[in-house]
């Protein structure tokens, strides 16, 4: 089946009434938050938009495939104590997500896969993947971009000298340079002695959560001056590749 558009909101009723049985609809998460003095709020948000349209390119050559809208709010209550930040709480959130894709599922669709860009939104969105499968005749997948793309990211270097993926550091501002260098600062903090992150894998044998840690690493956390336009474009090009081939995984998997 080929479709007329990649953006589900291109398309008439019609045309996604018929588009409902065979598609995959890729489904972009990010959020609007403080992401250090130097990146704008909306970086998590752009950054997953421009990845699914991305991947969602390459894999509609193969398979059947709608983008759609990029939600930009996500839960980030962690961050509302610097300011810039739209956020709902876990509860609030998965509700939402979860009512957004059942509106999906109602309208026919069969196949939909959570592209996520924001830490905070991880957990509840897989969340929201078990319980639509569970309750509804639908095949839903849910992850971060960068778990999809971890071993092309670190093959790539993406964790030398830096946090993979961090947050408002090296790696993310080098993302935002190759997207929109017109609003990154050429004057970014800098810190001294920022290790590797290891290359192993994204997952940690157990989750901490610390009061104040936020704070006190001031939003962000590695060091931002030594991002990199190129690099960044680099990085962008590999996880388009690696989350177009996680998209035609799964939709395989579900035919």
């Amino acid at each position: 089946m080929i479709l007329k558009r990649l953006l589900f909101t291109e398309l008439n009723r019609t045309d996604l009434r018929q588009a409902a049985p065979d598609a995959l609809v890729l489904f972009p998460l990010g959020a609007v938050e403080q992401h250090g003095p130097h990146l704008p709020v909306g970086t998590d948000y752009f950054t997953v938009e421009r990845i699914a349209r991305d991947a969602g390119a390459i894999a509609a050559a193969q398979i059947p495939l709608l983008v759609a809208p990029a939600m930009p709010f996500g839960c980030s209550q962690h961050h509302i104590p610097f300011g810039g930040t739209f956020s709902m709480t876990s509860d609030t959130y998965y509700r939402a997500v979860f009512e957004m894709v059942l509106a999906v599922v109602q309208s026919g669709f069969r196949r939909i896969f959570l592209l996520n860009g924001h830490g905070g939104n991880h957990e509840l969105l897989q969340l929201v993947a078990r319980d639509i499968a569970l309750q509804h005749p639908a095949h839903v997948a849910a992850a971060s971009y960068w778990t999809i793309a971890w071993d092309a990211l670190v093959a790539e270097g993406a964790h030398k000298g830096m946090r993979l993926p961090g947050h408002a550091g090296n790696f993310e501002t080098s993302l935002m340079l190759a997207q929109h260098p017109d609003i990154v600062p050429a004057n970014r903090p800098h810190r001294d002695n920022v290790g590797d992150t290891d290359p192993r894998n994204f997952a940690r044998p157990y989750r901490a959560e610390h009061p104040g840690f936020w704070q006190s690493i001031d939003g962000f956390t590695d060091s931002p001056d030594q991002a990199d336009a190129d690099r960044g474009a680099r990085y962008l090009a590999v996880i388009a590749g690696s989350v177009a081939a996680a998209l035609t995984e799964f939709y395989n998997a579900s035919a």
